[in-house]
C-alpha cells in the first residue's frame, strides 16, 4: 500500500487574522499529524521557504513553528540534510492500548477509581439555585454593597507588595485581629489571633480539622439528623462517621457514649442545630467538654449562623466553656454577607497552632490578601455590625411572612413555629406523610423545599419540610408559599383517597 505523502497527509487549515497567531497554527498542525502516526517517524518535512510558499505566509512563520516543535522534540534537524519527524517518538497510547486489548480478547473500558466513584456518589446539590425555599441564601442592601466597593477601590490603589508575595498561611494579622475582638465579645470565645486560621469556610476549615486531627478508619460521633456535607466530608476522608440522636435539649451524649465510647471527634452545632434548631442545652454541653477532657477526643463546633438571633443575644460559644483545649470553633462569613466573599475561620487550641498552619501551607498557601484587607477595613470601621443589623430585621420580617402564609394557606396540613435563630425553619408534617415524595412534587411545581428525613441517618426520621426564608421578598414568599400549599393538600388528599379505597 502506497504511503501517503506530506501533501496529502497535511490538510491545512489555517485561520487568516484570527485570534492564534499563523506559526501557532501551523506548529499545532504539524504535532497533531504526527501524534497521531499521519505523519511518521523519520518523514522528511519541506523546507521552511517551500512550505511558506505553499500556504502562502512569510517564511518567519514556518521557521517559529519548526524551531518550537524542534525544542519539543517533535522534529528532529540533520546539518546539512533538513528537518525530519523524531524517530524516538513512543507509539501513541490509544494504538498501544488497543493491541494489548485485542491481545487479551477484550476491549478495556476506562476504569473509574474506587475513591473517584465514593466521591461522586457524595456530590452536593447544586447551591446555585435561586428559588423559593433554598436554604443559605442571603441578601445584601445597596449600603453593603456601596461600602464593600469603596473598600475594595481604595485596597486596590493602595495595592502594595504584601498583596503580590507570600504571607502567613493563617491569614494576615489585621483580619485575624479584628475576628479575636469580635468572637470575643459577641461568641464568648477564648482565643487570641495567633489561634485564628482564615479559611474559605466551614468546609474547608472541617477539612483542614480532619487533616490534622483523624486517621482512616477513626471514628466521629455526628448529628442524627445532621448537616449532611460533614458526613460526606469524613467518609470522604475515609473516617467513620457514627450517628448520635438529638432530642429537645440537643446532642444526647450519652447515646454517644454507648454509640462509639472511644471517638476521636465530635462534630457539633450546639448553638442552631442543623436542621432540627434545637440548642445544646448548658448539662449536655459540660456532659460533652467531660467526655472530650477524659478520652482526649476534639469537638469541632460549627457555629455558622450565630449571627441571625431574632429575640435577645447571641447564645455565647461551646468552646467558650472549654478549660481543656478540647474544642475547636468554626465559623463562617459567607452567610452573614454572602456566599461569593468565601472567608471562613477556625479557632485551634494554642498546642495545635502549627500543625493547622503546616496543614494550610500544603494546601494552598494562604488566603487570598487582598480580599482579607477589604474584610478587616469593612469590619473595623463598623459596617459589619451595621450590616448584621439591618440583615437582622430584614430576616426576621421574612421568616414571619413565611410563617404568616404557611399558617394561613397550609395550616391545617402543617405546623410550624418561628425559629428563634438562623436563615431556615420547619414545616412539620401530619404523620403518615412522605416528605420525600413532597419535595419531589414541590420541584416538579417550581418550589425547592428539602424533606426532612433525608438528613437523618439511623435515628427515626421525622417528616417534614425545610425551608430557608431569607434572601426572598414578601412577594416572592407568598406566591411559592401558595404553589407550595397546593402541592401538598394535592398529595395528602390523594394520600387519603387511595387509604380510604384500601380500607374500602
Amino acid at each position: 500500500m502506497r504511503r501517503k505523502g506530506f501533501a496529502e497527509v497535511m490538510l491545512w487549515q489555517l485561520e487568516r487574522g484570527g485570534a492564534t497567531p499563523l506559526y501557532r497554527q501551523i506548529q499545532q498542525q504539524l504535532r497533531d499529524a504526527v501524534l497521531s502516526r499521519a505523519l511518521r517517524p523519520g518523514a522528511r518535512l519541506p523546507s521552511t521557504r517551500e512550505l511558506a510558499s505553499r500556504l502562502g505566509v512569510a517564511r518567519s512563520c514556518v521557521i517559529a513553528a519548526y524551531s518550537e516543535l524542534l525544542v519539543e522534540g517533535v522534529l528532529s534537524g540533520r546539518v546539512g540534510s533538513g528537518t525530519y519527524v523524531s524517530s524516538d517518538l513512543p507509539e501513541p497510547i490509544e494504538k498501544a492500548a488497543r493491541r494489548r486489548s485485542q491481545r487479551a480478547g477484550s476491549t478495556r473500558r476506562f476504569s473509574v477509581p474506587a475513591r473517584a466513584r465514593a466521591l461522586e456518589a457524595l456530590a452536593a446539590d447544586a447551591q446555585d439555585e435561586t428559588r423559593p425555599f433554598q436554604t443559605g441564601r442571603s441578601l445584601v442592601d445597596a449600603r453593603t454593597v456601596e461600602v464593600w466597593r469603596r473598600l475594595t477601590q481604595r485596597a486596590l490603589r493602595e495595592l502594595g507588595p504584601r498583596h503580590l508575595g507570600y504571607t502567613d498561611p493563617r491569614g494576615l494579622p489585621e483580619l485575624r485581629r479584628t475576628l479575636c475582638e469580635y468572637l470575643k465579645a459577641a461568641r464568648a470565645v477564648r482565643c487570641e489571633p495567633e489561634q485564628i486560621l482564615v479559611t474559605s469556610g466551614t468546609q474547608h476549615a472541617l477539612d483542614l480539622a480532619i487533616r490534622v486531627l483523624l486517621e482512616p478508619g477513626d471514628e466521629v460521633w455526628v448529628e442524627d439528623p445532621g448537616y449532611p456535607m460533614t458526613v460526606a466530608a469524613l467518609h470522604a476522608a475515609g473516617i467513620r462517621p457514627r450517628p448520635v440522636p438529638v432530642d429537645a435539649h440537643g446532642l444526647v451524649v450519652r447515646a454517644g457514649l454507648r454509640t462509639a465510647p472511644r471517638a476521636r471527634a465530635v462534630y457539633v452545632t450546639p448553638s442552631h442545630q442543623y436542621p432540627l434548631g434545637r440548642v445544646l442545652s448548658t448539662a449536655r454541653r459540660l456532659e460533652l467538654l467531660a467526655f472530650a477532657r477524659e478520652t482526649g477526643a476534639f469537638v469541632l463546633e460549627d457555629d455558622y449562623d450565630s449571627e441571625f438571633r431574632y429575640s435577645g443575644r447571641p447564645l455565647p460559644s461551646l468552646q467558650g466553656l472549654d478549660d481543656a483545649q478540647r474544642v475547636l470553633y468554626v465559623g463562617t462569613l459567607n452567610k452573614v454577607l454572602f456566599p461569593g466573599l468565601r472567608v471562613g475561620y477556625v479557632v485551634v487550641p494554642e498546642p495545635l497552632v502549627r500543625a493547622f498552619t503546616a496543614a494550610r501551607h500544603l494546601m494552598d498557601r494562604q488566603p487570598q490578601s487582598l480580599l482579607q484587607v477589604v474584610l478587616a477595613d469593612f469590619m473595623e470601621q463598623g459596617h459589619f455590625s451595621g450590616h448584621v443589623r439591618r440583615m437582622r430585621l430584614q430576616y426576621r420580617d421574612q421568616r414571619d411572612a413565611l410563617v404568616l402564609e404557611l399558617t394561613r394557606r397550609a395550616g391545617e396540613h402543617v405546623r410550624v413555629e418561628a425559629p428563634e435563630q438562623g436563615m431556615r425553619l420547619v414545616a412539620e408534617l401530619p404523620c403518615g406523610s412522605r416528605d420525600l415524595e413532597l419535595e419531589a412534587a414541590a420541584l416538579r411545581a417550581g418550589v425547592i423545599a428539602r424533606a426532612l428525613s433525608s438528613f437523618y441517618h439511623k435515628a427515626e426520621a421525622r417528616q417534614g419540610l425545610l425551608l430557608g426564608f431569607t434572601g426572598y421578598p414578601r412577594a416572592a414568599i407568598s406566591a411559592a408559599v401558595a404553589t407550595l400549599s397546593r402541592v401538598i393538600a394535592d398529595a395528602l388528599g390523594a394520600r387519603r383517597a387511595r387509604s380510604a379505597a384500601a380500607q374500602g
